[in-house]
């Protein structure tokens, strides 16, 4: 018994779709015989139909199961232009440079050439801050923790209250150049006027009588009164990284990438930034030995600050054109359109909003936990430091270095970076910087405290204990920080993405701006408790070694927690767009009427409970 089966109710095309141009249309040889068969079928969309066979030859046959699939790729492959009614041309895929769109490129590069003008400036303004307040008449390492408490700290806040007011009434554009010009203007007028008339300017007459009927204990707050204009720019170098970088920069780079862009790329351009560490390094370096060259009486380091500050006036004037092009010729990317604008709140609002959300807490946690345990270590090393390069400009050169192998490291993390994103993912990667900066302090801190089963070693290397701990301080400090800028930094700006604007500006003001300076500032606080309580940092290292490890402890509980929260606002925001882009598209229903036209409607079809197998 031999019969065939009749195909065409097997698949079903139209023979001139609606809307469907014949050059989008290259059907195979099988869709062919369903378009131009003597009797074809005239539906007006794709039909995908079953009819079941009546008989079958045993010797050759297939499955319905089988056969199906068959046809429905080939209906996939051939007819997929069809799906949108009224498409009238293919879609043009964008064009690539190395495997990159060229769009995503008109991001990344400006991008990664703001990040290089910004740090390579953060890189001057840290050095030389350090080297003003350190190196001053009057003054010691011992000012820091005072300075990043009581002027530091209360300043962020100030700034944080007036950018939060600013972000209700100015555009974003308006609002970037408003805060920045300032800071522009200040390191100006501060290397050609201020420091010049520092000698004028400074109360040392009146902080000498004060030292005088206080004490010594009080030369550290007294030292902010008379070197005030050197701790406004020591602050105002502290905003620039708070503010251009954590809030301007990286606000701006979560404007206008994806999550996928930012994975991807933010590691990367973050090794253009770290060229400038390099660069910043050997610029500082070779202004601060500019002295030699000088004839006797004239003041070489007001020579070198000049040169700098002009140098940070012509990066910040970059960093502003590069903005302004990026806003005029770059697209901003599609967010989803189901996240709710939320509406203009107060001050006093935005920051109960802030307080009540976990996902701004535990990001909140991350960055007070790196700025209380850097800054457990850092003030240490500084105080040995200036015990052995005790000239502003030897202090200044050796900081220079400093700065460029710093920035050699963070390079070599950085391309280690993309590889752990890719392969272990944003939990992995924010966990690393703590776990590195817990192991390295926990090095300096027993190298100070069990100095002396090493002090033969360290002679036979040619070097005193001074200077071996100024060394390790510097390798603690110089992977502590590559960590940081490799990894969590990226790991940190990743976790703003997810995150509706409202939400995203204020609370980026409100960690990188507050946050930042309040982690330092509790890590001064501490110090400041244990000097008055032991006497003296020596005394207390075994404590600050185990404050230390109750810190990163609570660090790494946060990322834990945030790794949750961050994988799942992806998964919401990856339905979203799911469910957007599928609302956008409209694919009709064919149903397969008794007659075996395929229709429009629902389907009431249905496939046979048994598979069988059909003659072909």
């Amino acid at each position: 018994m031999e019969a065939a089966i009749q195909t065409r109710g097997i698949l079903s095309l139209p023979a001139k779709p609606i809307g469907a141009r014949r050059s989008l249309l290259h059907p195979s040889h099988g869709l062919k015989h369903r378009l131009f068969s003597s009797k074809p079928r005239t539906p007006p969309a794709l039909s995908l139909s079953f009819k079941k066979a009546q008989s079958f030859d045993p010797k050759i046959s297939i499955s319905h199961k089988e056969r199906t699939t068959e046809f429905i790729c080939k209906a996939e492959a051939d007819g997929g232009a069809l799906l949108n009614e009224g498409d009238t041309a293919a879609i043009v895929p964008s064009p690539k440079i190395f495997g990159v769109e060229v769009t995503t490129l008109k991001k990344i590069i400006p991008l990664g050439l703001m990040f290089f003008c910004i740090l390579f400036n953060y890189t001057i303004l840290r050095d030389t801050k350090d080297v003003l307040v350190v190196t001053a008449k009057g003054s010691s390492a011992e000012i820091i923790p005072f300075l990043k408490t009581w002027v530091n700290l209360p300043m962020a806040i100030g700034f944080m209250l007036l950018y939060t007011k600013l972000s209700n009434v100015l555009s974003k554009k308006a609002l970037f150049y408003t805060v920045i010009i300032p800071f522009i203007i200040y390191f100006g007028a501060f290397g050609f006027v201020m420091y010049p008339l520092s000698n004028y300017i400074h109360p040392d007459a009146l902080a000498d009588k004060l030292l005088a009927a206080l004490g010594p204990r009080f030369m550290g707050p007294l030292a902010i009164l008379r070197i005030w204009s050197f701790c406004l720019f020591y602050v105002m170098a502290e905003l620039w990284g708070s503010v251009v970088i954590s809030v301007l920069f990286w606000g701006f780079a979560n404007q206008i990438t994806t999550v996928d862009e930012a994975k991807k790329f933010y590691p990367l351009f973050g090794l253009g930034a770290n060229v400038a560490l390099i660069f910043s390094g050997r610029t500082v370096k070779y202004f601060s030995n500019l002295r030699k060259n000088l004839g006797p009486g004239v003041d070489g380091w007001a020579v070198s600050l000049k040169a700098m500050m002009s140098i940070v006036v012509g990066m910040g004037l970059a960093i502003c054109f590069l903005y302004w092009w990026v806003n005029r010729y770059v697209p901003l990317p599609t967010r989803s359109l189901k996240k709710k604008n939320k509406p203009k709140m107060g001050t006093m609002e935005s920051l109960k909003f802030l307080v009540s959300s976990p996902y701004i807490r535990d990001l909140a946690t991350l960055v007070v936990a790196y700025g209380i345990s850097i800054n457990l270590v850092e003030v240490t090393w500084k105080s040995k430091l200036k015990a052995q390069f005790p000239s502003p400009n030897e202090y200044s050169a050796f900081m220079g270095d400093f700065s460029t192998c710093t920035g050699i490291a963070t390079f070599t993390m950085m391309l280690l970076s993309q590889y752990v994103f890719d392969k272990y993912g944003w939990g992995v990667a924010a966990k690393i910087t703590p776990t590195v900066l817990l192991l390295t302090g926990v090095a300096f801190f027993s190298l100070i405290l069990f100095g002396g089963p090493f002090a033969p070693l360290v002679a036979k290397l040619g070097m005193t204990p001074l200077l071996a701990a100024v060394y390790v301080g510097a390798l603690q400090n110089i992977f502590s920080k590559s960590a940081k800028y490799s990894l969590f930094d990226p790991c940190k700006e990743m976790a703003y993405i997810p995150l509706d604007e409202d939400t995203k500006v204020k609370g980026k003001a409100a960690i990188d701006v507050v946050c930042n300076p309040l982690g330092k500032s509790g890590g001064a606080l501490i110090q400041q408790f244990m000097i008055l309580s032991f006497g003296s940092l020596a005394n207390s290292t075994p404590y600050l070694g185990m404050i230390l490890l109750v810190i990163v402890t609570a660090w790494l509980a946060a990322a834990k927690s945030l790794e949750g929260q961050f994988n799942a606002l992806r998964s919401e925001e990856e339905l979203e767009k799911e469910m957007e882009r599928a609302s956008s598209v409209k694919i009709p229903v064919v149903s397969q009427e008794e007659g075996g036209n395929g229709s429009l409607g629902e389907s009431t079809s249905s496939w046979p409970e048994k598979s069988a197998p059909t003659n072909i």
